[in-house]
């Protein structure tokens, strides 16, 4: 390993400059991560658009690379050696409360950068802290003792773990969150790599009808959808999805409604509760709703429907991801559709965001490329 580290820093909204950062020094507790893959996610689109700081950051939260060196406290404690491939979840937790001993990392306080401003999350921390190397976009990063690191089985490459996150989120909302189990039907509105993934957490469930609503530019991503298990695709801007939903259930409605549409609205919040004729539906939310004027409480509690949110994963949420990766029971392969390199970061988040590349799912960041 050489003396210097190339990453790719935002410096200003819609900004990347290539930097060169101290390789850090390993301890007993800590470890180094060569990064081979970093998956990019709408969210990565919306913080590099509009930043919540103004400092840099090395961006990248979708991580796995292989443990380049480690110490011996941190091979002990993680179960992880040199060589190894490995995902690290995005959380940097405290590992001491109670959230973090239940393995929700998402939710505990050290993690949290909106109530916390010492929170510690990869792709999101200050490249102006020591050791820097807080991002996946960049050639190595930095492992502290207390990363959530998952060893990748073997049978499983890096680009198609580049999709653990996504898969670790469908399976988290679907069948943690929405309870989607065996004869249940389910609308997926939006099929991008989260609404794709839980097709396949739906499908592996055993849901009895899963349906997907998309664009007339998502059809690509319909036909996917179908691959991966969907029963049925409609395009919501050339048929009435209600119509649509309740003719191909018969008249019956859906079970649930996975929200995977990340800044529609309301729209598909009141598609999702107009689509349940069932009694004790759920919905899940994933996406932020700025304002919801003239929310049908009347209809929701007619229906008694439960509203949750969607909010990242657990650390079981992630091990089953890998698992079902490792099955190869579904074509998940066909999820990662662009890699680029680091010196195209630009290019990369902006055909995650619906501009240049066409037919864009799953985009890797390969650093070494």
């Amino acid at each position: 390993m050489g003396e210097q580290v190339l990453a790719a820093v935002r410096t200003a909204p819609s900004t990347t400059e290539l930097r060169e950062f101290p390789m850090p020094d390993i301890g007993d507790d800590s470890a180094l991560m060569k990064v081979e893959v970093a998956g990019i996610c709408g969210t990565d689109v919306k913080l590099y658009g509009a930043p919540r700081s103004d400092d840099p950051v090395i961006m990248g939260h979708e991580n796995i690379g292989i443990i380049a060196s480690a110490g011996r406290q941190f091979t002990e404690w993680q179960g992880v050696r040199e060589g190894d491939r490995v995902f690290v979840e995005h959380y940097v937790g405290c590992r001491k409360c109670e959230w973090c001993h239940k393995g929700e990392y998402r939710h505990c306080f050290s993690t949290d950068w909106r109530y916390n401003p010492d929170a510690r999350r990869y792709g999101y921390t200050s490249a102006e802290l020591a050791p820097h190397l807080w991002g996946g976009f960049a050639q190595y990063m930095y492992l502290p003792w207390n990363a959530v690191v998952h060893k990748v089985p073997d049978n499983v490459s890096a680009e198609l773990a580049g999709i653990v996150t996504p898969m670790s989120n469908g399976i988290e909302w679907a069948l943690f969150d929405a309870g989607v189990g065996y004869g249940d039907s389910v609308l997926i509105q939006g099929p991008g790599q989260q609404g794709l993934s839980q097709v396949v957490a739906c499908k592996q469930a055993g849901a009895s009808q899963i349906i997907v609503t998309g664009t007339s530019r998502d059809a690509a991503r319909m036909e996917l959808a179908k691959t991966l298990g969907a029963d049925s695709v409609i395009d919501v801007q050339r048929d009435d999805p209600l119509e649509q939903v309740m003719d191909v259930t018969g008249g019956r409605g859906v079970d649930v409604s996975l929200d995977c549409t990340s800044g529609a609205g309301p729209i598909p919040v009141l598609l999702g509760i107009d689509a349940m004729k069932r009694r004790a539906g759920v919905i899940v939310i994933q996406g932020e709703l700025a304002a919801f004027p003239d929310f049908p409480v009347k209809k929701l509690t007619e229906k008694a429907i439960t509203i949750k949110s969607a909010r990242g994963h657990s650390y079981r949420a992630c091990e089953l991801a890998l698992g079902q990766l490792s099955s190869k029971r579904f074509p998940l392969d066909l999820l990662t559709t662009h890699t680029f390199g680091l010196p195209e970061v630009d290019l990369a988040i902006n055909a995650v965001g619906g501009k240049g590349e066409q037919d864009v799912i799953h985009v890797s960041l390969l650093p070494w490329k």
